[in-house]
């Protein structure tokens, strides 16, 4: 059976931050519950159902999504993890919650969102909210060691024995920040069994100085340091058929309005790709609506539905199947990116309906 992983976003509770950039009381069901339709036919505003507008400091809202997520087969979430450099954190709080508490009971991993926040992000122009830097190795140690609770404690997920980091931009990592081999030697010292790290690569084969970083520090030799360093939530995959899309089937409107693809066409380009390559771990969407945050600037995939879904991790089962089993990962892309319009969670528009595909389509 494959392990299916979903990326997790903590921003559903206010924090100083976003009071001071957005307004007082600020999170992420602000955009969602603004939105409006932007062309005939647009299905905005996108709501939840079931779960309501949760807010994530209450452990009961915790729990609730940690009972659904089982249910419908999916073995942990992946937070999104935001470390700016110089130990500027922001969202923090629900992990340390989950740590401290060890509620809930149910797998998780991180994602370094190793990203600048701009006002882009919600449709204004480049200001700069919080710059991610790479200040060097002892940022890396201070790093390392704030995320170390997590790599030991007994919930968090792992491939081949070893934690599983996600990297968000890999290649936006400087050479003067050596990440992973400072912290592969402080995975050694910290009886940890080294650390299984994974890029989003949105240029397939760009991993070659973290390849060579890995190579210098392989306990299994070169090749298996290499296929660290190139996994990937195959972003580039993604990117490549959102771009034949538009070429085929993008409708156009006004420069203030989205472009708008159709979700078949999507999974259909997935399917038809030749090979699914060993060093790539598949990551699908249910869908995609971000005009919430970036109104006409944004991306709008129609005609998306659970069945196509389903059809689409049928697919990805089977072709998995030669893999171990602890590499057999399919990542969803998300759990709960609502003003994205990527989303498991029961909707108004689809209620359970994406947990459902997902439970039917492991029976394959």
């Amino acid at each position: 059976m494959t392990r299916k992983i979903a990326f997790y976003l903590p921003q559903f509770h206010p924090v100083a931050e976003n009071d001071a950039f957005w307004g007082k009381g600020f999170t992420e069901w602000t955009n969602v519950t603004k939105a409006k339709p932007l062309y005939k036919g647009h299905r905005q505003p996108f709501l939840p159902s079931d779960l309501g507008f949760y807010d994530l400091r209450l452990p009961e809202a915790r729990q609730a999504q940690t009972e659904l997520a089982k249910q419908a087969g999916i073995e942990g979430f992946c937070y999104w993890h935001y470390w700016f450099g110089g130990g500027k954190k922001v969202l923090d709080r629900i992990l340390h919650e989950v740590l401290v508490s060890g509620e809930p009971d149910f797998p998780f991993c991180l994602a370094w969102a190793n990203q600048s926040w701009t006002g882009k992000w919600h449709g204004l122009n480049n200001e700069v909210l919080f710059k991610q830097a790479y200040p060097g190795i002892e940022d890396i140690r201070s790093f390392f060691y704030d995320t170390l609770p997590a790599f030991k404690d007994r919930r968090y997920l792992k491939v081949d024995g070893k934690p599983l980091f996600l990297i968000y931009q890999p290649n936006e990592v400087p050479d003067t920040y050596p990440l992973i081999p400072v912290w592969r030697d402080l995975a050694k010292k910290e009886g940890i069994n080294d650390i299984f790290f994974v890029g989003n690569d949105p240029q397939a084969g760009q991993f070659s100085r973290l390849a060579s970083e890995l190579d210098g520090h392989a306990q299994n030799g070169v090749k298996e340091a290499q296929y660290y360093a190139s996994l990937s939530c195959d972003c580039s995959l993604n990117q490549r058929i959102v771009k034949r899309i538009t070429k085929l089937n993008s409708k156009f409107f006004r420069q203030d309005q989205p472009s708008v693809f159709d979700y078949e066409n999507y999974v259909r380009n997935y399917m038809s790709e030749s090979s699914l390559h060993s060093d790539l771990f598949p990551t699908i969407i249910p869908g995609w609506d971000n005009t919430p945050r970036s109104r006409g600037r944004g991306v709008v995939f129609e005609r998306e539905s659970p069945v196509l879904f389903k059809e689409l991790l049928i697919y990805l089962h089977s072709r998995l199947q030669c893999r171990s089993q602890d590499r057999q990962i399919i990542f969803l892309k998300s759990w709960n990116e609502w003003a994205e319009g990527n989303v498991l969670e029961p909707s108004e528009r689809w209620g359970s309906q994406y947990l459902d595909a997902i439970r039917e389509s492991s029976k394959f």
